[in-house]
C-alpha cells in the first residue's frame, strides 16, 4: 500500500452523504453464572468461594471485622497490620516472603477503623501453599520486638507525612464534623499514639480480635469450589475462638446543616468534602439513587463535573460517590479548587444539587447512566482481582454472588421517574453538611457571605 493509499481517521469516518452514523449501544449482559460456593466453615467463618478460570490465578481477600474504642486501639491495629507478615514461629519474614515468591504471590495487610483486611494472590497451584502461609499468620504470628520496634519507627515517619496532605487533613475534618468522636474518625492514628504500642499490645490484640467468627473469607480464581471448602477446613481449622470478631459500634446518621470552615493558613487550595445520609445496596431503591448519584456526579460526563470543571474551570476534579459502612450509607462530593474560586466553586455545586431536586434528569441522561453503571461494573468484575474485591465489599452487607449477577437487571429496570424521586428524596442541598478546609483569612469573607458556612476555631 502507497501514501496515497492512506486514509486520514476525518476520511473513514465520513462517506459521500455524511459522516458514518455512531452505532447503537448494545444491550449490558450480565456476567456468566459463577460456580461458587458460599458456607459458614466449623470455626464460624465465612468462606465465599469462585471460580473463574480466566488465568491460572487465584485471588484471596480475608476481612475480619475490627473494632475498638480503647484510646490506643486504632495506634495498635496500624501497628499489628505492619508486623503480622514479619514472623511467625515457624517462618520468619524471609521464609514468608521466598515461599509466596515460589508461588508467584504475595499477602497484604491493612486496616481501618471498621476491619482487618488481607489479600493475596498467586499462582492457582500454589494456592495450599498460599492458605498455609495465611494459617501461620493467623494462629502464630510471632511481633518479634526488634520487626515491631522497625516498623512503628517507619510508621511514625509515614504518618507524619500523611497528616500534611491536604485530603488526608479535609478527610478526618469531615468524619469529625460529622461524628464527633466516634471509633469511625480516627483512619490515621496519631504519631504519638504509636510511638506508645508496646510489642506485648500487638500480641494481646491479635489474640483478643483476630477472630474467625463473623470473618469473611473470599477466593476467587481457577479452583474447583466443592473441593476448596475442605481445602480451607483443614488448613484454617486451627484458627478458632468461641468469640466473635468485633463489629465497629454503629455510625449516627448524618443531618444536614451548616459547613464547618477549617483553617489551614497558608494553603493555597482549599478542599471541599459533603457529605448527606444516603441508603445501603439492600435497599430496593438503591439502583434509583445510583442512577441519580451518577447523574449529579458519579462519572466524567455528570452535571457536576460539566459545571465546574469543563464549563468554569474551578476545579481539575470533582466526584460524588457512596460510602458503605457497615449497613449504612453515605453519599459524598469532594472538589478541591483555588482559594480564589472556592466561594463560588461551592455555589455552583449547591447550585446542581439543587437543580437534580427540582429539575430531575431527562430520559436520556438515565439512559446514558444506565449504560454506564451497568458497563462499570461488568468491567470492574471482569478480572479475578476486581471480582474478589467486589464480592468482598458486598460481604459486609451480607450479600455475596447472587446480588452482583442480579444487579444489572435491577439497573436497567429503574424508571426515570424513580430516578427523579431518588434525587428529590437523597440530593436536595438541605441534607447536606461538610467542610471547606484552606486558609481562613483568604476564605471566610466571601463564605459566610454565601452562607450555610461557620467558621472554626484554629487548630480544632
Amino acid at each position: 500500500m502507497t501514501s496515497v493509499d492512506h486514509r486520514s481517521a476525518e476520511e473513514i469516518g465520513r462517506t459521500a452523504t455524511g459522516p458514518r452514523p455512531v452505532p447503537e449501544l448494545g444491550a449490558q449482559k450480565a456476567a456468566a453464572d459463577l460456580s461458587h460456593v458460599d458456607t459458614v466453615l466449623s470455626n464460624g467463618l465465612r468462606l465465599l468461594a469462585v471460580r473463574k478460570p480466566t488465568v491460572p490465578l487465584v485471588e484471596l481477600r480475608l476481612r475480619i471485622p475490627f473494632g475498638g474504642t480503647a484510646p490506643l486501639h486504632a495506634a495498635t491495629a496500624e501497628v499489628l497490620a505492619e508486623t503480622m507478615l514479619t514472623g511467625t514461629a515457624r517462618r520468619d519474614r524471609i521464609e514468608i516472603d521466598t515461599e509466596l515468591a515460589l508461588i508467584g504471590g504475595e499477602l497484604d495487610t491493612v486496616v481501618d477503623p471498621e476491619r482487618l483486611t488481607i489479600s493475596g494472590n498467586g499462582l492457582a497451584t500454589g494456592l495450599p501453599t498460599l492458605l498455609d502461609v495465611l494459617a501461620d499468620a493467623l494462629t502464630a504470628a510471632s511481633y518479634v520486638d526488634d520487626e515491631v520496634a522497625r516498623e512503628s519507627a517507619r510508621l511514625v515517619e509515614r504518618l507524619a507525612v500523611s497528616r500534611t496532605q491536604p485530603r488526608v487533613i479535609a478527610r478526618e475534618a469531615l468524619l469529625r464534623h460529622v461524628y464527633g468522636d466516634h471509633p469511625a474518625t480516627r483512619e490515621v492514628p496519631q504519631a504519638a499514639d504509636v510511638e506508645q504500642v508496646t510489642p506485648e499490645a500487638v500480641r494481646a490484640l491479635h489474640t483478643a480480635a483476630v477472630l474467625p467468627r463473623g470473618s469473611v473469607l473470599v477466593i476467587v480464581g481457577d479452583i474447583d469450589p466443592e473441593r476448596i471448602a475442605a481445602d480451607v477446613e483443614r488448613v484454617l481449622g486451627g484458627w478458632s475462638s468461641d468469640a466473635s470478631a468485633v463489629v465497629m459500634p454503629g455510625l449516627p446518621e448524618v443531618t444536614g446543616g451548616d459547613l464547618l470552615l477549617v483553617p489551614r493558613a497558608g494553603a493555597v487550595q482549599s478542599q471541599i468534602r459533603l457529605i448527606a445520609q444516603s441508603l445501603p445496596r439492600t435497599d430496593p431503591r438503591y439502583p434509583a439513587l445510583q442512577l441519580a448519584n451518577m447523574t449529579y456526579g458519579g462519572y466524567f460526563s455528570s452535571r457536576l463535573v460539566e459545571n465546574i470543571r469543563e464549563d468554569k474551570g474551578y476545579t481539575y476534579s470533582a466526584h460524588s460517590g457512596f460510602e458503605f459502612t457497615g449497613t449504612t450509607a453515605t453519599v459524598g462530593v469532594d472538589a478541591d479548587t483555588a482559594n480564589e474560586v472556592t466561594a463560588a466553586a461551592l455555589l455552583e455545586t449547591r447550585y446542581e444539587l439543587g437543580r437534580l431536586a427540582v429539575v430531575p434528569p431527562t430520559a436520556e441522561e438515565v439512559e446514558s447512566v444506565r449504560q454506564y453503571a451497568v458497563g462499570s461494573l461488568l468491567t470492574a468484575t471482569s478480572s479475578q482481582a476486581g471480582l474478589a474485591s467486589q464480592l468482598a465489599a458486598l460481604t459486609a452487607a451480607g450479600l455475596g454472588v447472587e446480588w452482583l449477577a442480579e444487579h444489572p437487571e435491577r439497573v436497567a429496570a429503574v424508571t426515570v421517574e424513580e430516578v427523579a424521586e431518588a434525587a428529590l428524596d437523597f440530593f436536595a442541598p438541605a441534607r447536606f453538611t461538610g467542610v471547606v478546609v484552606g486558609d481562613a483569612a483568604t476564605l471566610a469573607p466571601q463564605l459566610t457571605a454565601l452562607g450555610g458556612v461557620t467558621v472554626g476555631e484554629p487548630g480544632k
